[in-house]
């Protein structure tokens, strides 16, 4: 399969989330260009099957593919955790996953090898992280949260809001005497909450956005591959789809990205909505 330099780079994701990685992309990336879909509409994946998910994961990578994208970043810790081994598999593309990026980035900026991972049910059940982690560091100690709150507040655009505030204090309360050093942020909707969890963690706590530490994978897969969009004088562009309210997807967009108005496409990916 032949690559042209030019063609975009796809994102997926189950809401908004990923736009903390597409944030990341567009400051280290500048000449590339950028389509991301967000499954808005049957978010969140958390508390979904395994089966579930990969088939939603699936259906999102089928949509890119006929936008002919060079490279896929699956950019939710839940999809990446049950559908990136079988997705590389069959992509013709490089494929790039949330969790081994954040994996190494804790590995290396703990100093007590004590380090906690906030994330869906789907994340947490998976236990992704900790085996990355003890394959890395066998002597680390992992504890993990599952934080079902957290991404229903992001999506509903309330992540200043003091109910924000009250509900991120009381879930995080168990990892507070962990002694932990180092918190992954293990859901690309996290980062919208940053500056929340760092203040019930606390500064001596060091949060990894697993979503920005992919960038640099990616922009590693772009060198090796030899299909970055570079020495050219035009600027990349970014296109957003979403399976649910363009309206609320376009608000967290611009108030994310901070590139001025954003004009989101809705699609109807078919399947179910059912979280049973």
């Amino acid at each position: 399969m032949t690559i042209m330099n030019d063609q975009p780079i796809g994102f997926i994701d189950s809401g908004v989330g990923g736009l903390t990685v597409v944030k990341e992309a567009m400051k280290q990336l500048p000449n590339e260009n950028f389509i991301y879909l967000g499954d808005t509409a049957r978010c969140p994946y958390g508390p979904r099957p395994k089966e579930q998910v990969v088939q939603f994961t699936w259906e999102m990578t089928h949509f890119l593919q006929e936008k002919k994208i060079k490279m896929l970043v699956i950019a939710c810790n839940t999809a990446t955790a049950v559908a990136l081994d079988s997705i590389k598999e069959q992509l013709g593309i490089p494929v790039v996953g949330v969790i081994m990026p954040g994996t190494r980035a804790a590995v290396k900026a703990t100093k007590n090898k004590r380090i906690g991972v906030i994330g869906t049910k789907g994340t947490v059940k998976s236990a992704s992280y900790e085996r990355a982690i003890k394959e890395k560091v066998t002597s680390s100690q992992v504890v993990s949260l599952a934080c079902p709150k957290f991404v229903p507040i992001v999506e509903s655009n309330q992540f200043y809001s003091s109910v924000a505030k009250k509900i991120v204090f009381e879930t995080l309360q168990p990892l507070k005497n962990k002694h932990l050093d180092t918190l992954i942020l293990g859901c690309t909707h996290y980062p919208l909450l940053r500056p929340v969890i760092q203040d019930v963690m606390g500064k001596d706590v060091t949060l990894i956005d697993s979503g920005a530490e992919t960038i640099s994978e990616v922009s590693m897969l772009l060198d090796y591959f030899n299909i970055s969009n570079d020495g050219n004088d035009t600027k990349g562009y970014a296109e957003f789809y979403t399976t649910g309210s363009t309206q609320l997807f376009d608000q967290i967009a611009q108030d994310w990205l901070g590139k001025g108005k954003i004009y989101s496409k809705q699609i109807d990916l078919g399947g179910t909505n059912d979280a049973s």
